[in-house]
Order: structure tokens, then C-alpha cells, then sequence
């Protein structure tokens, strides 16, 4: 049985879709990862403010699924959490683990470096740069390629663009290897509002390129999170020869990957966490050069991407755990944080259908049995 009722009374059958086969081998003509998202321990205090306790079998396996799908994995970023019930200790473990993981498959990972040790409050410059510091340390000793994630810390403690570029240029030198760096919007996290050291965002474009201007060979590239498909194209044509861009953008991913005439853009998206399926057998497409498929492929995961990080956007993390149950990934929907009722039934009723469209849920049976047991408890339908 595969109808669901849902909130709003309406009737909905689950087509489902035959799940489609891992391609077999890395994609060649973008570079794609997909950030994970974590999977709590429901038998553990996973409740507001609490230490985040993980189901580690689960938690690995979901990793073990985005490489077997030919995506490396970014992890410790904000889809695992940061800064929304993961601390800073669970973090640090999960990028170990991890990356011992990626050693057995030779699977790509990066992984977030943050500040986020640090108790909430005040911090001083140097704090943020000894945190910073340590976390490197932490990634590159656990042999994972360190993505500088943005700093709650550091937009509090900072009085200019000078700060900015100062903490950042010293982590950039410290690097052994080449680092990723990573603007993540206000959308996504709303403490971050001034990033760069204003709120124009102009201003903070020109930031960036003077970063990575003064740090090209140093710099892999940047991953940009502002959903703003015209500003990321038009940073994207003023970055430096070799610095790429990894769209962040899970409103118009399929065009900024597809790029024009000037370039492209490669992938560091959450999205790709809940379409790894079609959105792999998308970029095997796209390196045949089937434009075609390629558009087949990605057009219905934007509805469902749109609406899973719609506002507020740093929400969108409830939606990827609910899709993932539904899929099979994982037995509960309990979220470390308690972030699991950070969205309405009714908005995951919407999310349900979909990601049904979108053919990411390949046992409509199981999908329809796991919504329906949601909504009786969250709605009260069919009670």
C-alpha cells in the first residue's frame, strides 16, 4: 500500500522509481561532493543543548553510500550540523572516522574547520585564531583536505575587512596542502550577517578576490553559499587560473554545473545528499556530453531542493534527515539537537511528494509505511 494521507486530508499515492545503479567511477568533468548529514543515536539524550551522540554504523554507511555513487564526501560542514547540536568533540571524531573511511574506498573528503570549540560569547581575535589553528590541525592530521568554514566568532570579533583577511591568510599559510575556503550566506546562518567585514555584498566580493588574489597557489578554490546564481557567475569569471568554484547554490545547481561559454562551476552541495542517484547519473551524462539527460536527470530535484532549503533556510537540515528515512538510510528521524521539529508536517508532507517526483525514494512501500506513522504522530491523521 503506498497511499498516504496527509495533513491537509489530500490523498497521495508513491509512484516510487527504480533506484538507479552507482555509476561505477568518478565523474571526470566536474568535481562533486556531497555534504553529509549525520545520523543521531535515538536511544541517547539527543535534546537541546545535550552532547550530540551519534549512531556511528549509520552515520558511516550513509558516507560509505554518497562514494559508492562516485561524490566525495565534505564533512563536519553545516548539512552534519555545526553550530545546530553537533559540538565540537562529536565533529573532531566524525572527521577522524571518516576519513579512515575514505582511505578503504579511496574516496575524496574534505572537511569543515571552524571555530566553533569555543564557548558561545565574546572571543578575541586571537582566540578565533588559535580555535581556527586547531582545528586544521585536527583535519589534516586525520588526512581530510581542509575547507575554512565561516566563523561566528570571527564576524562577532572582527572591526574590518583587515581582520578577516589577517586570520584567514595565516590558516591559508599554515596549510600544508591546499585549502578550500567556504562563504556560507546569512540564509544559512543568520549570525554570519556582515561576513567579510560589511553587509554589502559587493564589498565583500572584493574581500575575496583580495584573499584569494594574494593566495592563489595556496587556495583550491571556494565554495559559495548565497543562492545567488548571478553573483556566483560573475565571481566565478574574476578567480584566479586553477582557484575553482564549488556552487553551494541548492536553487540553481543545474545551470551553474552545466556553466557557459566562460567556465563552470563545481559542486559542494547539500542537496546531493538526498539526490545522490539521479544527480550522479546526471554528471555521468554531462561527461558523455548529453546535455540532455543531464537536464532530464536534475529537473525534477530542483522543486525539492527549493522547497527543502526554503526559509528559513538553516532548517533545511530536518528535511534531509526525513528524506533520508524515508529512503532507507536510517531507522528514526531523531536529529541531534532535537532539530528534527524544526519543520512542520505540513512542510514535510510537501517534501514527501517531492522527493517522490524526484525519484529519490526507490521503496514507495517503505517511504508510504514511514509517512503515514509520521503523520498520525505529528497531524493526527488517521488516529
Amino acid at each position: 500500500m503506498t497511499t498516504v494521507v496527509l495533513p491537509s486530508g489530500e490523498r497521495y499515492t508513491l509512484r516510487g522509481a527504480a533506484a538507479l545503479p552507482p555509476p561505477g567511477a568518478r565523474f571526470t568533468s566536474r568535481i562533486a561532493y556531497a555534504a553529509a548529514h549525520v545520523v543521531a543515536d535515538p536511544r541517547a539524550e539527543n535534546v537541546p543543548g545535550a552532547p550530540a551522540v551519534l549512531d556511528w554504523d549509520a552515520t558511516l554507511a550513509f558516507r560509505h553510500h554518497l562514494w559508492r555513487y562516485g561524490f566525495g564526501v565534505a564533512e563536519g560542514m553545516d548539512t552534519a550540523q555545526r553550530g545546530m547540536g553537533l559540538d565540537y568533540p562529536a565533529t573532531r571524531e566524525l572527521i577522524r572516522r571518516s576519513s579512515r573511511e575514505a582511505r578503504t574506498v579511496a574516496g575524496a573528503i574534505v572537511a569543515g574547520v571552524g571555530t566553533d570549540q569555543l564557548p558561545a560569547g565574546p572571543a578575541t581575535l586571537d582566540d578565533v585564531a588559535r580555535a581556527y589553528a586547531a582545528q586544521l590541525s585536527d583535519v589534516v592530521d586525520a588526512g581530510a583536505v581542509p575547507v575554512l568554514m565561516c566563523s561566528r566568532h570571527l564576524v562577532a570579533a572582527a572591526r574590518s575587512t583587515e581582520d578577516y583577511l589577517k586570520i584567514y591568510s595565516g590558516l591559508i599559510t599554515q596549510s600544508p596542502v591546499p585549502v578550500l575556503l567556504h562563504w556560507l550566506g546569512e540564509m544559512f546562518d543568520p549570525a554570519l550577517h556582515g561576513y567579510w567585514g560589511g553587509a554589502d555584498l559587493d564589498e565583500a566580493t572584493e574581500a575575496v578576490l583580495t584573499l584569494i588574489g594574494d593566495h592563489a597557489a595556496q587556495i583550491d578554490g571556494i565554495k559559495v553559499s548565497l543562492l545567488d546564481q548571478d553573483r556566483e557567475v560573475a565571481l566565478r569569471r574574476r578567480l584566479p587560473a586553477g582557484v575553482r568554484l564549488y556552487t553551494g547554490d541548492d536553487f540553481h545547481y543545474p545551470d551553474l554545473i552545466l556553466g557557459d561559454d566562460h567556465g563552470y562551476s563545481d559542486a559542494l552541495l547539500g542537496i546531493f545528499a538526498a539526490i545522490a542517484p539521479p544527480a550522479a547519473a546526471a554528471l555521468v551524462a554531462l561527461d558523455a556530453g548529453d546535455v540532455a539527460r543531464y537536464t532530464e536527470l536534475f529537473a525534477p530535484t530542483v522543486a525539492l531542493s527549493r522547497h527543502m532549503f526554503g526559509a528559513p533556510t538553516f532548517a533545511y537540515k530536518t528535511g534531509i534527515v526525513f528524506v533520508s528515512w524515508l529512503a532507507g538510510h536510517q531507522d528514526h528521524l531523531t536529529m541531534v539537537g532535537g532539530v528534527q521539529a524544526y519543520r512542520s508536517a505540513s512542510h514535510l508532507a510537501t517534501l514527501l511528494t517531492l522527493a517522490d517526483q524526484a525519484g529519490v525514494l526507490p521503496d514507495a512501500e517503505r517511504a508510504a509505511a514511514r509517512a503515514r506513522a509520521y503523520f498520525a504522530v505529528a497531524a493526527g491523521v488517521g488516529v
